[in-house]
């Protein structure tokens, strides 16, 4: 988190009002409560791991073994196997 300086970057007025409750220290400011983002919608994860869940599940279901796809992907055969058997 990067600090900022009030001083700059808020209105005279608004800056006074804020100093009748903190002068000279620290303040947090929280981010709006909007709707958050999913996991890995930022850094293209959640869609890295559904691509590779469905590749998976793509090569079980063209013969490919549970055990080769273990070594394959390099994941447990208790993951794999919760990919392959996942209801979608």
């Amino acid at each position: 988190m990067k600090y900022l300086k009030a001083d700059e970057i808020l209105p005279k007025e608004l800056l006074k009002e804020i100093q009748r409750y903190v002068e000279g220290g620290i303040l947090y400011i929280p981010k709006c409560h909007g709707p958050r983002k999913k996991w890995g919608e930022n850094s293209g994860g959640a869609a890295y791991y559904r691509a590779r869940n469905e590749e998976i599940r793509d090569r079980f279901h063209h013969g490919i073994s549970i055990t080769r796809l273990s070594e394959l992907y390099g994941l447990s055969l208790e993951t794999i196997r919760k990919i392959v058997y996942a209801k979608n």
